[in-house]
């Protein structure tokens, strides 16, 4: 039975959400559709071009991303303290650089004078475009609409393109975060349309490779390192334990290629509390175990009594997958 939103998000416990929207009828968002011999390899395209550019619209970043053949992965950090200090007319610039607006605040950009009620009401509207702009849903709906439009445009159809709703998952601690993040990342690999992190286009993985090799830009939420005074905004890791940890995990997962993770060359597992065993089952297996939220057990309860849940799926591999993060 679906499940309200307010019952899945809860800024309260953490800022870290995994989302994913499928494709109606599995319907073909990208690839190539094996019964019809169609290619629609170029739509991977406009997805990762709208997500990246909402994500320099709202004030939530983007930390891991992969767009597949009938389903799009995304890990969103929700910043709430940046959307508070813009101003007024920040908030409406970036409102409406994905919609029209109201009639008041056109006149707000256009700087026309407004009476003393069309100011009230214009300081409520701009009170929700605020809401908004940190509203994961909001952010979904923006990246699924107008790929939606494009899609049935495309194919001359009309009619639902997407599922009902997006998944939304809460990712309570490092460990669940991180370990999603790798989970996205290494899709086109477990799908075996990847044979590497640098060859998995259209994720997060090869946009990060693709900068440290000068080749491309993102707009990705950093990695900053290790916890420290003064930290900067971003993923407590180094970029560099996380792309060997990817790249190791997704040699091991690979049926040609199983293997053994050196301890020595992945600091990030031992800082998290992680086993071989435990990290390889978060990795391949993340959707599976965890459904509303995941995290250790002490941050799921929290979780759940934050969203009013009587129980929540899980609670089981937090205590075996993820007791000592």
């Amino acid at each position: 039975m679906p499940q309200p939103r307010s019952s899945q998000i809860s800024l309260s416990d953490t800022p870290y959400y995994h989302c994913v929207s499928r494709c109606v009828r599995r319907s073909f968002l990208c690839g190539v559709d094996n019964y019809s011999g169609q290619s629609y390899e170029h739509r991977r395209g406009w997805v990762e071009q709208r997500l990246l550019f909402l994500s320099s619209v709202f004030s939530i970043d983007i930390c891991a991303y992969a767009v597949m053949s009938n389903h799009v992965h995304v890990v969103l950090h929700v910043d709430i303290t940046q959307v508070m200090v813009w101003t007024d007319k920040e908030i409406v610039r970036r409102w409406h650089l994905l919609h029209k607006g109201t009639l008041l605040t056109q006149m707000f950009v256009r700087g026309d004078t407004l009476s003393q009620g069309q100011k009230l009401t214009l300081d409520d509207t701009i009170a929700e475009y605020r809401r908004r702009l940190h509203d994961i849903s909001w952010l979904m709906r923006d990246l699924n609409e107008h790929i939606a439009r494009e899609a049935n445009k495309e194919d001359d159809c009309t009619g639902r393109f997407w599922e009902g709703r997006f998944k939304s998952q809460a990712l309570l601690d490092e460990a669940a975060i991180i370990s999603c993040m790798a989970y996205v990342d290494l899709n086109p690999i477990r799908a075996k349309i990847a044979d590497t992190p640098e060859t998995s286009k259209h994720t997060s993985i090869h946009q990060r490779l693709g900068s440290l090799k000068q080749t491309m830009t993102h707009s990705l939420m950093p990695f900053v390192g290790n916890p420290r005074q003064d930290m900067p905004k971003g993923i407590a890791f180094s970029l560099k334990d996380y792309c060997e940890l990817v790249d190791i995990t997704g040699r091991i997962i690979k049926s040609d290629k199983a293997g053994h993770i050196d301890h020595q060359q992945q600091p990030l597992l031992q800082r998290l509390g992680l086993s071989d065993e435990q990290w390889l089952t978060l990795t391949t297996e993340f959707e599976k175990h965890f459904c509303y939220a995941a995290g250790a057990e002490m941050m799921m309860k929290q979780f759940k009594a934050h969203t009013g849940h009587q129980r929540i799926r899980g609670m089981g591999k937090a205590k075996t997958l993820l007791r000592c993060a």
